[in-house]
């Protein structure tokens, strides 16, 4: 660049960038004849860019980038963080929201007992409401539309007899909006989810003792209604032992057949594989000596039970109720103790074991994963089940109880497990359905957990956790910005969304968060009257999103590029620019 043209300040920069594509290069050439070379300098974006968005210098570019100047542009202007709308047809606190595949509709759901869809037009407009009181529902939780968005689920608490709540699931139609069937769901904050294009999962809870119970997850055919009574409707998957109070929540699918073609990278690593145009950065190691160490094969991390001496647990059993007739066990067992005990030496001698080889080696395996909450030191979901769906189990044809099974295989074991310690409370998978990532809030270091009906405290601050489902391990450091206050037993369940280039979700502190994937930065606070409980991207075009709160509104955002567009007008030029440029020229 020549000398003779003053270096621009950063915040001038700045400016520039935001109006470079709405100013005439040439007519401001005449004031400066740099200009261009100015606005276009890869050295003076790269610096720009690091030390706006305070990312660090280690970290390389996106690798869909081609310029830095592009990059500074992509995180500016195509972030949905300008309100357009606010819709406020509920009544009570909106708890979800959801797109359908097309991006053309989305639902609704509400404290005020509805389920909405909306139209997502030019300007977003309800198209149906269906209410669920009549139903003995007390409100709607959540929803998602099938593969081919021909049907709606929805999820809600249903009030039973004596006033007891449950689960229950609602298909919808989208072609007539009626209703073709109804599921029972327990404990109802398992949700619900498809499976494929007509068949959904749903749960059941067994109580075995007083903090042991058995969660079965089930198989149901949309159609529960209209299918012949020569045709099974209902199979059932799986069936889990639950220890310490513990239960499985928040079931949702995974495609293993679209790891291969993620649409993006986050290891660095496989970037610099798929892509040599940048530098390795692993926000994921402690240490560089550890990258460059070989990697061990992964093992299902299965939970192990305590070791019997070699002894068989069926033996074991019997071992332990001698010891503790005869008074040789000390010090003497509480009441929970000795069920959870009973209940671990139990699951041991009647629990299948699981699946070998869990990573798919095969790009076009049909394979699906079914992933949920779940625990076994307390009520608090800490931990993620990993279960394989096998392709003979993905219909409900056949034994209404599945696969004949063993004695010795009563229970279903985990294919593998991830503890977050901490207490989560909320889920999503990326598009390519390649990374999972967890809303959590921590427990302090080093608690140790005596009793499962009293869970350690948790932290304010959300940590938003990234999990390979390919490997099976964290990736990334987790992210932080968002929080939440509610204690343990009154914690609630925080949806969140993932696009191709970012990640949202709602919190307690009347805010929604927008963060990149790449660079791991928060870049947007999205603005409430109370709790944000649901973000959802449009999955045709990431610069939309919405975001649903406990102040009854769902708030639409856009992109400023998306707004631009749709103003059709030109913006008028800052007087910040113009003056610096006048100064330059006196």
């Amino acid at each position: 660049m020549d000398a003779g043209c003053p270096r621009l300040p950063d915040t001038v920069l700045f400016e520039i960038f935001l109006y470079l594509d709405h100013v005439d290069v040439l007519s401001v050439g005449l004031v400066c004849q740099q200009w261009h070379a100015v606005a276009r300098d890869e050295f003076l974006w790269k610096e720009l860019f690091y030390r706006y968005y305070r990312v660090s210098r280690d970290v390389p570019r996106h690798p869909g980038a081609v310029s830095w100047y592009d990059e500074f542009q992509r995180l500016y202007d195509t972030i949905p963080c300008v309100e357009v709308q606010a819709l406020k047809e509920h009544n009570d606190q909106v708890l979800h929201l959801s797109f359908s595949h097309s991006g053309c509709l989305f639902a609704s759901c509400s404290k005020d007992c509805t389920v909405k869809i909306w139209s997502n037009e030019l300007d977003i407009s309800l198209q149906h409401s269906s209410n669920m009181r009549p139903y003995n529902w007390s409100y709607t939780q959540f929803s998602q539309f099938n593969s081919d968005d021909s049907l709606l689920l929805v999820s809600g608490v249903f009030v039973g007899p004596h006033n007891s709540s449950s689960g229950e699931i609602a298909v919808i139609s989208m072609e007539n909006f009626t209703l073709l069937s109804r599921v029972r769901n327990k404990p109802y904050d398992v949700f619900g989810c498809w499976l494929n294009e007509t068949n959904l999962i749903s749960g059941n809870l067994h109580r075995i003792g007083r903090i042991t119970s058995c969660s079965v997850l089930w198989l149901n055919n949309a159609f529960q209604g209209i299918e012949s009574e020569n045709v099974n409707v209902v199979k059932r998957l799986f069936k889990i032992q639950n220890l310490n109070a513990s239960t499985i929540r928040t079931v949702m699918v995974a495609d293993c057949s679209r790891y291969d073609s993620p649409d993006l990278l986050l290891d660095y690593e496989e970037q610099l594989a798929a892509s040599s145009t940048c530098p390795v950065f692993d926000l994921g190691s402690d240490s560089e000596e550890e990258e460059a160490k070989p990697k061990p094969p992964l093992e299902p991390a299965v939970q192990e039970l305590p070791d019997a001496g070699g002894v068989p647990a069926e033996h074991g059993l019997q071992q332990l109720f001698d010891d503790i007739m005869e008074g040789r066990v000390r010090p003497a067992m509480s009441d929970t103790e000795l069920e959870t005990k009973v209940a671990e030496l139990f699951v041991h001698s009647r629990t299948k074991p699981p699946e070998p080889n869990l990573l798919p080696t095969d790009s076009n395996s049909k394979t699906k994963y079914l992933i949920f909450t779940t625990g076994c030191l307390t009520y608090s979901p800490h931990q993620i089940g990993i279960k394989r769906i096998l392709p003979h189990q993905m219909t409900t044809a056949g034994p209404v109880l599945g696969e004949e099974r063993r004695s010795d295989e009563f229970f279903d074991s985990l294919d593998h497990v991830i503890d977050i310690h901490g207490h989560i409370i909320g889920m999503g998978l990326s598009p390519d359905h390649r990374y999972l990532y967890v809303n959590s809030r921590a427990w302090p270091r080093d608690c140790v957990i005596s009793d499962p009906m009293q869970p350690p405290p948790i932290a304010e601050e959300i940590d938003l956790h990234v999990f390979d489902l390919k490997t099976m391990k964290e990736v990334k450091r987790a992210l932080r910005a968002h929080r939440a206050y509610t204690p343990n037993e009154e914690c609630f369940f925080i949806f969140l969304d993932v696009s191709r280039d970012f990640v949202a979700s709602g919190a307690e502190d009347r805010h929604g968060y927008i963060w990149d994937r790449h660079y791991n930065i928060c870049l947007a606070k999205l603005q409430h009257d109370n709790v944000v409980n649901s973000v959802a991207f449009s999955p045709v075009e990431q610069e939309l999103l919405l975001t649903a709160s406990d102040d009854t509104t769902i708030k639409v955002w856009r992109s400023p590029r998306a707004v631009r567009i749709r103003q059709a007008r030109r913006p008028r030029p800052r007087k910040l620019l113009f003056s610096w440029l006048m100064n330059q020229k006196s």
